[in-house]
C-alpha cells in the first residue's frame, strides 16, 4: 500500500521521482525503490511525506489513496481517499456506488460523530425516514 500511495501522492503533484526525491531530501533511486517495493522509507521519511501531504502515517501506509478498496472479512471496505471540492461536493469512488447500489436520485444520510472525527454515509429512502 506504501508503495502505491507514494507513486499516487507524486504524480497527483505532477512530479518526476527526481522531483519528489529531491522535495524530501532523497535520491531519485530511493524513491524508484519505494514505489517499486523494492524498499520503504525510513519512519521518519514517513512522517515527514505524511505531513506535507496532511494526512496520518497510518494513512500513508495503510489507506489506498488512488480510490481503490480494500475489504475487510466482516463487510466493512475502506474505499480510499477524496478531495472535497470548494462547495464541500465530493465524488464517492464507483466501487462503492456498485457494492451499495447508489445510483443518481438516491439520497444519501451524513452523520458525523465529532468526538471519532468521523463522517458517516448511509443510503436512505424518504420512506425509511418516517417509520415508526
Amino acid at each position: 500500500m506504501l508503495d502505491a500511495n507514494i507513486r499516487w501522492l507524486r504524480k497527483q503533484d505532477n512530479l518526476s521521482q527526481e522531483d519528489f526525491a529531491e522535495r524530501f531530501g532523497v535520491s531519485r533511486q530511493s524513491v524508484a525503490k519505494w514505489e517499486s517495493g523494492e524498499s520503504t522509507p525510513d519512519l521518519m521519511k514517513c512522517r515527514e511525506i505524511a505531513q506535507f501531504y496532511d494526512i496520518s502515517i497510518d494513512t500513508l501506509v495503510s489507506v489506498p489513496l488512488d480510490g481503490s478498496s480494500v475489504k475487510e472479512d466482516d463487510g466493512k471496505y475502506i474505499f480510499g481517499m477524496v478531495k472535497v471540492g470548494k462547495d464541500g461536493e465530493i465524488k464517492l469512488p464507483a466501487y462503492a456506488l456498485e457494492v451499495f447500489d447508489v445510483k443518481p436520485g438516491h439520497r444519501l444520510m451524513v452523520m458525523g460523530d465529532t468526538s471519532k472525527g468521523g463522517i458517516a454515509l448511509a443510503k436512505v429512502s424518504l420512506g425509511d425516514l418516517f417509520k415508526n
